[in-house]
């Protein structure tokens, strides 16, 4: 198969050739059409400097995958909930119903409240990003220090400085995970 795309395509790092019809042995120049760039796109040359995501994507994130520990979480204990709640004379159908009813209100529940602390989280971290200008553990600290404080607020001082304390030691022990895991676990 002769290579219609010049040499240009061989000597440039920064793409990759995709070619739908490369098995078809097809002599047609249009495969110039199939060479996609393997970096990212940036509109202005300041976005490149930073790399790390936006608001949105942090936003969709951390509420995304907080409701989905949350609802899996809520979900085992619904099980174990509808397990040690079962009687006598109950049938087959009517435990699979009585499982199905727990996990699911037990999931739904748990899902929405910690959904609602990884968005308040994402919130004080994208601001927390925003102010400072720079992403770092502290600004993780800060933003669980600050999430554990609103979420407990309507309970009193106490409560919002304890679960403050607790929110800050959760997201500097999550970042220092994925530091040990980036450090001594290949990918």
């Amino acid at each position: 198969m002769a290579n219609h795309l010049g040499s240009h395509s061989e000597t440039d790092p920064n793409s990759r050739l995709y070619n739908p019809c490369q098995y078809l042995n097809l002599q047609v120049p249009i495969t110039n059409l199939y060479k996609l760039p393997t970096s990212p796109e940036f509109l202005f040359a300041e976005e490149s400097l930073h790399q790390r995501r936006s608001w949105g994507e942090n936003l969709t994130f951390y509420t995304g995958s907080a409701y989905l520990g949350g609802s899996v979480s809520g979900a085992v204990v619904g099980l174990f909930t509808a397990l040690r709640n079962f009687e006598q004379g109950d049938t087959l159908k009517l435990k699979i119903n009585r499982i199905l009813n727990s996990t699911g209100h037990a999931g739904r529940s748990w899902g929405n409240r910690i959904g609602v602390v990884g968005l308040v989280y994402s919130g004080m971290e994208s601001g927390i990003v925003a102010v400072t200008d720079r992403e770092d553990i502290l600004s993780s600290v800060a933003a669980g220090l600050a999430t554990g404080a609103v979420c407990r607020a309507a309970r009193g001082v106490r409560s919002a400085a304890i679960a403050g304390a607790l929110g800050g030691l959760a997201a500097g022990a999550v970042v220092a995970g994925k530091h040990v895991l980036k450090r001594y676990v290949p990918i």
